[in-house]
C-alpha cells in the first residue's frame, strides 16, 4: 500500500529582497494578502490535502514567522473579554499544536535543493510535499489536494505544472513531455530556466511538489546546477525513467499568482479582494473609477 503524504517542507529562508524595505523587518512569508499572511494560504492548502506535519526551513531574522504560529494568550483574552468571538476563532485557527510544526535553519543560501536537503532528517523515509508560499493558487479544490489525489494513482514524483508564454520559459523549470495524458503528463526531461529558443515545451514547474525520499539521496551529492546553486529540479530529473518512481507533471485547476514579485502580489490582492463578498462592491467600484479616470486622462 502506498504511503500517505503527511509532511510538507516550506523553504522560507530567502531574504525577500524584491520587497525591500518592507522585508528589512518583516519576513516576506507573513506579508498580508488581504488579511492573511502568504504562509497562511499555504498552510490551509496543505491541511486540506491531509498534511499533518509542517517543516519550515528558515534563516536568521525569521522570528516573526515563528511567532505567528504561536498562541497569543494576551490577545485571545482581550478578544474574549470584548466578546469578539468571530475574531477569536480566526485567531485560534492560526495556532499550531505542539509537535505539529518544526523549524530548521539553512545557514547558507545554496539553492532550493539545498534548502530541501536541510530537512531530510525530519522527513525520513517517506514521501513528502514541498510548498513555496510565494506561489498562491486560487482554486475551488486546493492545488495540493488535487495533486495528492492524482499521486495516489501514480506514486513516484509529481510537480505542479502550468502553460506559460514561450518567452517566459527562462524564468522557470520546464518539462520535456514524453506522454501527455491531459491533467497528467509523463516527464522525460526537466530543464532549469532554459533559453526560450531551447525550451522543450512551455509547460513550467511551479511551487508545489510531491517527492519520494530518494530525492534526498540525489541532493546529497551536492551537485550544483543553474546559477551555481543546488537545484531541486536536477535532483528530481535524476528520477526520470526509473520504473519504481518516475516523474509526472500535473496540470492543476486554478489560477496561480506569483507573490514573489510586486506586480503578482498586487494582482493577487485585487483578485482575492474581489473574491470576498464583504469587500467586492467597494473594491470593484473603486477599480472602475480608477479605470474611468485613466481613460478620461488619455
Amino acid at each position: 500500500m502506498r504511503k500517505k503524504v503527511t509532511k510538507a517542507i516550506f523553504p522560507v529562508a530567502g531574504l525577500g529582497t524584491r520587497f525591500l524595505p518592507a522585508t528589512k523587518s518583516v519576513p516576506k512569508e507573513i506579508m498580508t494578502l488581504v488579511d492573511r499572511p502568504l504562509v497562511q494560504y499555504a498552510i490551509d492548502e496543505c491541511r486540506a490535502a491531509g498534511i499533518k506535519e509542517f517543516i519550515f526551513v528558515t534563516s536568521r531574522g525569521k522570528g516573526a514567522l515563528e511567532d505567528y504560529f504561536d498562541v497569543a494568550p494576551v490577545l485571545e483574552q482581550e478578544l474574549q473579554k470584548k466578546g469578539k468571538d468571530e475574531l477569536l476563532e480566526i485567531l485560534k485557527s492560526t495556532n499550531m499544536d505542539s509537535g505539529e510544526i518544526a523549524y530548521i535553519r539553512q545557514h547558507k543560501a545554496l539553492g532550493l535543493g539545498h534548502a530541501i536537503w536541510c530537512a531530510r532528517r525530519l522527513v525520513g523515509n517517506e514521501p513528502f510535499a514541498v510548498v513555496l508560499p510565494d506561489d498562491v493558487i486560487a482554486a475551488e479544490k486546493p492545488c495540493l489536494q488535487q495533486m495528492v489525489e492524482a499521486y495516489e494513482e501514480t506514486g513516484g514524483n509529481m510537480v505542479a505544472a502550468m502553460e506559460v508564454p514561450q518567452d517566459k520559459t527562462k524564468s522557470y523549470g520546464v518539462l520535456d513531455v514524453e506522454e501527455d495524458m491531459g491533467s497528467l503528463v509523463k516527464v522525460k526531461g526537466m530543464v532549469e530556466k532554459p533559453d526560450p529558443a531551447d525550451a522543450p515545451s512551455n509547460l513550467a514547474v511551479i511551487g508545489r511538489y510531491i517527492l519520494s525520499p530518494q530525492i534526498f539521496e540525489n541532493l546529497n551529492q551536492k551537485k550544483t546546477g543553474a546559477g551555481g546553486e543546488i537545484q531541486l529540479t536536477d535532483a528530481i530529473a535524476e528520477e526520470i525513467g526509473k520504473e519504481e518512481s518516475g516523474v509526472y507533471g500535473y496540470r492543476f485547476r486554478g489560477q496561480r499568482f506569483d507573490c514573489g514579485s510586486k506586480s503578482g502580489f498586487l494582482q493577487a490582492t485585487v483578485a482575492f479582494g474581489l473574491a470576498r463578498e464583504e469587500l467586492r462592491d467597494d473594491l470593484e467600484g473603486y477599480l472602475q473609477e480608477v479605470m474611468a479616470s485613466r481613460k478620461a486622462a488619455e
